[in-house]
Order: C-alpha cells, then structure tokens, then sequence
C-alpha cells in the first residue's frame, strides 16, 4: 500500500532589488543549514494565514525586511518533493512543498537584516542577473525558478531579464 505524500504549504519570493527597472537582479540566499544552497526566500504558512500574510512574515523573519511592493502573484501552486540527501530542520515529517511564488521589488529604503530572526535562515546573500541566477541557486529548484520567472516576463510584469 503506498502512502500519500505530504507537502508543506510555503510561499516564496522572487525579489527585485530597488534598482529594477534601471537595473534587473534577484536576490538569492545562502541558506544556514543546507550546504552551499541559495536559494529565495520562502516558508511555511501558518493557520489562518493567507498566502500575503505569510510571504511579508516570512520575509520579515528570514531577511529583517518586508519593506517590499508586491508586484505579481504567480496564479498556480507549484508542488515538489524534497531530493534525496537533502534535510533541513523544517522539512521534517513532510515529502515536498506546494508553493505559492510572488514577485515582489524591495523599496527604496528597504534594509536587508539577515540577523533579525533568532535561528537565521541565510547566512548570506546576492543580487544577481538571471543567467547568473538559473546557475547558483540549488540545483532543484532552477526548473520551478525559471517557470515562475518566465511566466512573470510573458505577462509583462518583469522586464529585462536577459539584458541585464
């Protein structure tokens, strides 16, 4: 008999930095307790919590700054299991995550705080170009990045992705 996988409901965060449009960088975060993974920010929701809510929480807790304006919600829940080999302290008793994207511009007095929560999540990060991006970031998540991303260049909500 096989059991039904579990997945985690998670928000997360495709952010520009303050200089888009003059300037089309994503932030990427190197994750505290996952060897040499970057990732965006994202996390759990919790109880009544919609989507919104969780994402400027989240944000607040894993970079010290919800300072952002929210330009996009990506329209689909993107589900995905967790690679073999791969453990984090939040991944327990879960197989996956089902994930709601947002994109989202810092504003422009927006300061980046990864000390601000008491067990930070990133221990550092990056602006960085999308090819640069599609690269860096944690091997298995560049497939769902590159989806959400080039859905929010196909409805015109980012533009300049390739000629930054």
């Amino acid at each position: 008999m096989q059991t039904k996988k579990r997945y985690r409901p998670n928000v997360a965060a495709v952010i520009l930095s303050s200089d888009y449009p003059r300037k089309c960088e994503f932030f990427l975060g190197k994750r505290s307790d996952v060897k040499n993974t970057w990732q965006f920010p994202q996390g759990g929701i919790d109880g009544n919590e919609t989507p919104r809510e969780a994402l400027l929480r989240e944000l607040k807790e894993e970079i010290g700054c919800n300072r952002v304006d929210i330009i996009a919600e990506y329209p689909y829940w993107i589900k995905y299991d967790f690679p073999n080999g791969v453990t984090a302290r939040k991944m327990y008793p879960f197989d996956g995550q089902t994930q709601k994207y947002f994109l989202v511009k810092l504003k422009n007095d927006a300061k980046i705080n990864l000390d601000f929560f008491h067990e930070p999540e990133f221990e550092d990060y990056r602006y960085v170009e999308y090819a640069q991006l599609l690269k860096k970031a944690t091997y298995f998540k560049r497939r769902v990045y590159r989806r959400v991303i080039e859905h929010f260049v196909r409805e015109g909500y980012l533009i300049d992705v390739n000629s930054a």
